[in-house]
């Protein structure tokens, strides 16, 4: 089994966003090995964040973005708590991210996290125990 890995909102929506192929083609590819490595991780936070980006930006019937929304849940899921909220606080003021990058890099580290899959983050940053790739860079691995 592979290291685990925390797939921020931004891949999930090019997983459905025709614009650009060859984004959701890797996005897809990426969101597939990680559920059949059963190592994938994503927040409360990101399955909202999806929702509101399928149904606003990609115009995505509501009744659609709810079954892929469940269909993502199936990854391990992790919820944050106050102490949590406060510990991102910490990360904003220390590191400049904002507080929503903040919340993403901390459900991360919570859900034992390697790797962080983000377009949102500088590629190839350590964060505590998690390095930022990004899928969508040339240098990524995510395969």
């Amino acid at each position: 089994m592979s290291d685990r890995a925390f797939l921020d909102t931004n891949v999930l929506v090019y997983a459905h966003d025709a614009r650009d192929p060859l984004k959701r083609d890797r996005a897809q590819q990426l969101i597939l090995r990680l559920l059949r490595e059963r190592c994938g991780v994503v927040s409360v936070q990101v399955l909202q964040e999806f929702f509101a980006a399928a149904t606003g930006k990609l115009e995505m019937p509501g009744d659609v973005a709810k079954r892929h929304v469940a269909s993502y849940a199936r990854l391990d899921v992790v919820s944050l708590a106050v102490p949590d909220v406060l510990a991102a606080i910490d990360l904003h003021r220390l590191h400049g991210f904002s507080i929503w990058d903040a919340l993403i890099v901390r459900a991360a580290l919570n859900g034992s996290c390697a790797t962080l899959y983000t377009e949102d983050l500088q590629h190839g940053r350590q964060i505590e125990t998690l390095l930022v790739d990004n899928p969508f860079a040339a240098q990524s691995t995510p395969s």
